[in-house]
């Protein structure tokens, strides 16, 4: 017991040698971060006990309105950005406040979670440390620290005189088409901004330690179409009856995973149909086969995902792949076709600029340097619509794990902290 008294006021005197760094403002602002933590708890809880899957849109909009009324409070122009109907999403909430003071900022989160109106998984379910439920980390965690890290710095006039966009989209799990209408007008906040903050769950090293995000893969799917020559199976192989399309399809997958190697480049066959007969319903993603085991297969289609760091990568990737579909195996053809869905965040000088500036706030704080994470661990996220026109940092939201399960968690500790950092971030910044 003595030892952990001990170890315990240790790190108590660390974390106040450390908290040093703060002006006298700075301090005034981690205070009432502190003093408001239930208060931030209490309204992480109502927003996960709104269902809010990405297609149930009247729990996107019911979170959005409790979120939109602690926006007022802190004095912003908040406004709701409806979708047109053949988008099919719920829409986005807005909250805009205008000065002439530090950088432009645009804080970005979500309202949607992965867990549609039927979804079996439990709505907020907390045991001490941790709570369970739907979206807690992905991302209303993130969405709650935008909030009361805001309230913070409101509480001690520190908000007076900025420019600070704020932007939870309702469709981030499965954003709306066409994408260049359901990411317009955050695209248009972006430009009208120095930098983007975004706040998807925040991600630790193998020691612990926090990271922060400067890159994200971009996402992308690919389609292959695959011909051969039906006739009877005892034929197979020989020059007038060829290989048949289930071969073919299978030469080139193996040839995309022997040939098409990079660093941060991933490439996953998630569908694959062949028979002499191939259905595929694009919109339930399922499709049916059908086929003799005596007759040789004429049909055969692969559905895939494609994640890469640039669009070089990108292009050089589709160049081998497409060189393999191109090598027929005799009696067969077929053709590749890409989709691009979500744009690369690579990393830049400029968003490591920006987490030097949010390391020295955590260490400031007493939390810490934050390393950045390696862009090939993150998957594909909001900022990459924007960060090709701006200097852009994510992961600067809350600590869990299991995202988009029935086990996703919270750290609950970690909301603070992560309040903390990004209101003493957003301070500097707007100074």
């Amino acid at each position: 017991m003595k030892r952990q008294l001990l170890g315990a006021l240790a790190a108590c005197a660390m974390q106040a040698a450390s908290a040093a760094g703060l002006t006298a403002t700075e301090q005034s602002i981690v205070a009432a971060v502190k003093a408001n933590a239930d208060k931030g708890l209490a309204l992480l809880e109502r927003s996960v006990n709104i269902n809010s899957g990405t297609m149930n849109h009247e729990g996107v909009r019911a979170v959005g309105k409790l979120f939109r009324a602690e926006f007022d409070a802190l004095g912003f122009q908040t406004r709701w950005i409806d979708m047109p109907p053949a988008v099919q999403r719920a829409g986005h909430l807005v909250a805009e406040r205008g000065g002439k003071q530090g950088k432009r900022l645009l804080l970005i989160g979500h309202l949607d979670t992965v867990f549609e109106k039927d979804s079996p998984v439990r709505l907020w379910n907390r045991n001490g440390n941790t709570v369970r439920g739907q979206g807690v980390n992905d991302m209303k965690g993130g969405d709650v620290i935008i909030i009361e890290a805001l309230r913070a710095l409101h509480s001690v006039g520190a908000l007076d005189n900025t420019t600070i966009t704020v932007m939870f989209t309702g469709d981030e799990e499965n954003a709306g088409e066409p994408k260049d209408i359901s990411r317009g007008d955050m695209v248009a906040a972006a430009k009208r901004s120095d930098i983007a903050l975004a706040f998807e769950a925040t991600a630790l090293d193998a020691k612990g330690q926090a990271t922060g995000t400067i890159g994200r893969r971009a996402s992308s799917s690919w389609e292959l179409d695959v011909k051969g020559k039906q006739g009877h199976s005892s034929a197979i192989f020989r020059e007038q009856a060829g290989y048949g399309a289930i071969y073919e399809a299978a030469r080139i997958l193996d040839g995309f995973r022997q040939q098409v190697v990079e660093p941060d480049l991933t490439f996953s066959p998630g569908l694959i149909l062949g028979g002499t007969g191939v259905t595929h319903d694009d919109a339930g993603a399922r499709g049916t086969a059908h086929g003799k085991t005596n007759v040789i297969p004429n049909t055969a289609m692969v559905k895939g995902d494609m994640r890469y760091l640039s669009y070089e990568q990108r292009d050089r990737a589709r160049a081998k792949m497409r060189a393999i579909v191109a090598q027929s195996l005799p009696g067969t053809s077929a053709s590749i076709s890409f989709h691009d869905s979500y744009p690369p965040m690579s990393p830049t000088a400029g968003n490591l600029k920006v987490l030097e500036v949010y390391s020295k706030a955590s260490e400031d704080a007493g939390y810490g340097p934050i390393a950045p994470l390696p862009p090939g661990l993150r998957g594909a996220g909001d900022v990459q619509f924007v960060a090709p026109y701006v200097d852009s940092l994510d992961g600067l939201g809350a600590t869990g794990n299991g995202a988009h399960s029935p086990d996703e968690d919270l750290d609950i500790s970690s909301i603070e902290r992560a309040t903390i950092r990004t209101a003493i971030l957003l301070y500097r910044l707007t100074r």
